[in-house]
């Protein structure tokens, strides 16, 4: 397991680039955390960090947003949130999207769990009393 905290907006940065390390060769990542903890800021952190220069948004009402590196290599990030049920995640064919092998940042992951790929690393947000946030990878 690997923790980041992070204490402020300053560091955000930095805990990205400490994430992007970690990922090493895992492509598919399941951001879990309460509404507000920070996942949609931490995600686009995330992305500016691998050079991402479009400009990441929540994909709430699209379910997926598709982005692309400075290289121009994908990079998918998607809300589950508002979907209603596994048919929806089928229909927008996101099995492709998770064993392209290229980075796919889930929220709300618990809506389609038994979808995820065996490998998915799980990424845990939690404000902590003192307001800092608590980042935990665990595969």
């Amino acid at each position: 397991m690997i923790q980041i905290t992070i204490h402020s907006v300053e560091e955000l940065t930095t805990a990205a680039r400490q994430f992007v390390q970690a990922m090493n060769d895992r492509s598919v990542f399941a951001f879990y955390g309460k509404m507000g903890a920070g996942k949609t800021t931490f995600i686009k952190t995330i992305c500016e960090v691998m050079g991402v220069e479009d400009v990441v948004t929540s994909p709430t009402f699209a379910i997926v947003n598709e982005y692309a590196t400075t290289g121009g290599k994908p990079v998918y990030h998607f809300d589950f949130y508002r979907i209603k049920s596994l048919r929806e995640a089928y229909d927008i064919g996101c099995e492709e999207y998770f064993y392209s092998g290229s980075p796919c940042f889930i929220e709300w992951p618990e809506m389609i769990e038994e979808l995820l790929p065996e490998d998915t690393v799980s990424v845990r947000i939690e404000i902590n009393e003192d307001g800092t946030r608590a980042v935990s990878l665990t595969s």
